[in-house]
């Protein structure tokens, strides 16, 4: 009679496994300028300019740090399981290059296969100084006040 009902335990288990294939699901993440094939095919070399791949494609996402006549629109997409770190699961990065009179000389394309990893270098530069233990910082400048600066006296 207080027992749970076994179409009660049935309804609580299903609902157990549903939830649990459901947190297993990842969730996709989509960033960046995502770039129109149809669009992307009428960039045409020599003829196209700055004022017209902006009408057509939108701001860069980035312009060369070097050249400014290189304009790059990227956009990826990440997966993410529960807690874990996201992964990039799809990368592509349009590189719009301009010449001298500010024509497209060339159009490029990247994907995740054309990235390199870049190891970060953990070392730290050395600071110089004395290094205070926290008496030193706390009890310092004892003896160092002046009275008489204050209040303009």
């Amino acid at each position: 009679m207080y027992g749970v009902p076994k179409i009660g335990l049935k309804t609580a288990v299903a609902a157990f496994c549903l939830a649990g294939a459901v947190a297993c699901s990842p969730v996709v993440d989509q960033r960046g300028y995502v770039p129109d094939p149809e669009k992307l095919a009428t960039i045409r070399s020599g003829i196209d300019n700055k004022s017209s791949i902006v009408s057509r494609l939108g701001s860069p996402s980035t312009i060369a740090t070097f050249d400014a006549n290189t304009w790059y629109y990227i956009s990826s997409e990440e997966e993410r399981f529960a807690f874990f770190n996201p992964r990039t699961t799809k990368r592509e990065i349009v590189e719009v290059r301009f010449d001298t009179d500010n024509l497209v000389e060339g159009v490029t394309y990247y994907d995740l296969e054309d990235g390199h990893k870049v190891n970060i270098v953990g070392r730290e530069t050395p600071t110089r100084g004395k290094e205070l233990s926290l008496l030193e910082q706390v009890f310092g400048n004892l003896g160092r006040f002046d009275a008489s600066r204050i209040g303009g006296e």
